[in-house]
């Protein structure tokens, strides 16, 4: 048996990409070191928002087949490396994952093969970091004996307009040759597949889309914080300035950022630059500060809500709406409802949450209670702070009922709403 790509690491990342080479016909194999996730796809069950059990009964009808059997791999044309890259302690990229990945591969690596790496890193790694191993390993020559590249993953969670088929692939190889073998990989199964001129190009791309987002939203959430002293509503100035046709885009305050990519990649980059060059990515840092008191500042906000009407928030009790980091999906990456919870707690309140897509919530060193009375809920909590709205939200509604709403997304138009 033979197969056209086996995919390492099947997450948020590695299972849409599966699903997408499966259903333009290709034969895939799904490698991941977690039996009891291999297990369950086997069995047709999904772990991933974007995909439900029905896709996945559909991918294993189709072919696909999950294992931790790494001596597979060796069956495969082309092998994908999508496994997590988490921050390690001194903000780089904690590798051990990828790896491990590398590893895997380079020890059934055959002459001919194509091997492309789509964790997020610092510029750099594929060149320095998995192409020794694979050729230490297998006794093989990248650029020679096999093709080996860097394409960046960009999966957007919960997205139902762009997906693994239409949004554009980055890639680039560590040779032209490598750059051509994965642009007509992916050409199989992705619409548009753009080539730069090198692994660095195409690692660091993903890092400026990030970065570019990172920044711009530490820039709101720094002016969410002074138009609300000055008494400027904030969500009418960004309405206003979208109204230009060009040179703007819009970006959004928020109670913090989250998900993998946001609070975690520019990081990549500013340690890399911090490591090779001696100076810092001032942006970088500097937004990075910005967004990560954003929780610290919510609660702040919430305590003099709380104040205005004479309570104190220690003993009050506060409802959370929605915990994930994005609306209308269970991924909890990263999510600042976490930190806010624990800075609400250290203030002495008593911390409740509510969340369609949570059924549980664990929050070390931290009591949290979960509800399933959204109104009654709402109805009767000291404060109600609304971190993620997910769909089956009506913001206004729950505000009108509440005794106090802090609106951290700026939907409501209710005046009983308090806005960020």
């Amino acid at each position: 048996m033979s197969y056209d790509v086996v995919i390492l690491g099947l997450g948020y990342v590695g299972l849409p990409l599966a699903q997408q080479a499966t259903r333009a016909g290709l034969s895939v194999l799904g490698f991941d070191v977690d039996e009891t996730v291999v297990r369950a796809l086997g069995d047709g069950r999904s772990h991933v928002d974007d995909l439900s059990d029905d896709d996945v009964a559909a991918m294993i009808a189709d072919g696909f087949l999950p294992t931790t059997d790494e001596t597979l791999i060796a069956q495969a044309r082309t092998a994908v490396i999508c496994v997590p890259t988490p921050l390690s302690e001194g903000d780089g990229p904690d590798l051990r994952a990828v790896l491990g990945a590398t590893s895997a591969v380079g020890r059934n690596l055959r002459p001919g093969m194509l091997v492309v790496l789509e964790s997020t890193t610092y510029p750099g790694t594929t060149d320095d970091e998995v192409r020794p191993r694979l050729e230490q390993l297998s006794g093989l020559t990248a650029g020679i004996d096999f093709h080996l590249a860097f394409s960046p993953e960009r999966i957007d969670p919960g997205n139902e307009v762009f997906g693994a088929h239409n949004t554009p692939k980055v890639v680039g190889g560590y040779t032209r040759g490598c750059t051509a073998a994965a642009a007509g990989f992916y050409g199989r199964f992705v619409e548009t597949v753009v080539q730069t001129r090198g692994t660095r190009e195409a690692e660091t791309a993903k890092l400026l889309e990030n970065t570019y987002r990172h920044v711009n939203i530490a820039l709101v959430n720094e002016m969410a914080r002074f138009c609300h002293e000055l008494d400027i509503d904030l969500w009418d100035v960004i309405h206003a300035a979208s109204t230009k046709p060009f040179g703007f885009q819009a970006f959004y305050p928020g109670p913090g950022v989250g998900g993998h990519c946001i609070p975690i990649d520019p990081n990549y980059l500013s340690h890399n630059v911090r490591s090779k060059l001696g100076y810092p990515f001032r942006f970088v840092e500097l937004a990075q500060e910005i967004n990560t008191t954003m929780p610290a500042y919510v609660a702040r906000r919430a305590q003099n809500l709380l104040n205005a009407d004479g309570q104190a928030v220690r003993g009050a009790t506060v409802l959370l709406l929605g915990i994930t980091y994005k609306a209308n999906i269970a991924d909890q990456r990263e999510s600042p409802a976490a930190p806010l919870a624990r800075q609400l707690a250290a203030l002495g309140a008593t911390v409740a949450y509510h969340d369609p897509h949570v059924r549980t919530w664990d929050i070390s060193g931290v009591p949290v209670s979960r509800t399933d009375d959204l109104e009654g809920a709402a109805a009767s909590a000291d404060l109600v702070i609304l971190v993620q709205n997910h769909r089956e939200y009506d913001a206004d509604h729950l505000a009108r009922i509440a005794k106090r709403f802090f609106d951290t997304r700026g939907v409501t138009t209710a005046r009983e709403a308090h806005r960020l």
